[in-house]
């Protein structure tokens, strides 16, 4: 058993002087740039977002800001990822000659931001009240007030959340071979169609998402320790 099983690993990945893992490498390095460029980008759109929703809706504009991001929120939370990626790199961006991971970034950062807004929401709404009025009373400006007083304590609120966002975009990278980026998915896929020995290629492919899931969620925890130490001084 053991000798059949490491006779289709080397088939798949060693033959060709290690040409099947450095495929791997490649596709690995282009997996982890499109999350954390993805991240990234989710983060900063799922801020501005958040800000937008819980803005007092006192005039207009509030009114207006609040309602483009309940449509935005609402538009990329309720269709595929898929979807948006075939739609976004074969349709939008059919006349511009955009990079694969480039499109790859934008377009899962864009579907992030919508689930990051939502949480970065309740994390603002779970603050006290009591520290939007203390920063109002000491003079300081609503945006102020919820740029250095509220939005710090969210994001000590909501890490675990966002931790498990990051977890989420990792294992959506997956897709992205549909725009021809060759992610490992991609490779693994490539590996199969000269091998065609699928299931080394693919249990090798689940076995590197979950390392990087595990040494992702490793890094979130350290993060939490240290600010929950923070909050000890």
């Amino acid at each position: 058993m053991f000798d059949d099983f490491f006779g289709k690993f080397s088939r798949a990945f060693l033959e060709n002087n290690f040409s099947g893992l450095r495929l791997m490498a490649d596709g690995l390095k282009n997996t982890i740039l499109i999350t954390l460029g993805a991240l990234l980008l989710g983060v900063i759109l799922g801020t501005i977002l958040a800000v937008a929703k819980v803005l007092p809706t006192k005039n207009i504009f509030n009114k207006i800001l609040a309602g483009i991001a309940n449509v935005y929120i609402a538009v990329f939370r309720g269709t595929p990822v898929v979807v948006q990626l075939l739609l976004f790199y074969f349709g939008i961006c059919a006349k511009i000659d955009i990079d694969p991971v480039l499109a790859a970034v934008i377009c899962l950062g864009m579907n992030s931001g919508a689930y990051v807004a939502e949480i970065i929401r309740s994390g603002i709404l779970a603050v006290d009240h009591g520290q939007m009025e203390a920063g109002r009373s000491l003079g300081l400006t609503y945006s102020t007030t919820l740029i250095r007083i509220v939005l710090p304590q969210a994001i000590k609120n909501i890490l675990p959340a966002l931790g498990n966002e990051l977890i989420a975009l990792i294992k959506e990278t997956s897709v992205v071979s549909f725009i021809t980026v060759v992610d490992i998915t991609k490779v693994a896929g490539n590996i199969i169609a000269k091998t065609y020995e699928p299931f080394v290629p693919y249990l090798f492919l689940a076995l590197i998402y979950l390392v990087i899931v595990l040494f992702a969620t490793w890094l979130v925890g350290i993060l939490e320790r240290r600010m929950r130490q923070s909050d000890q001084r």
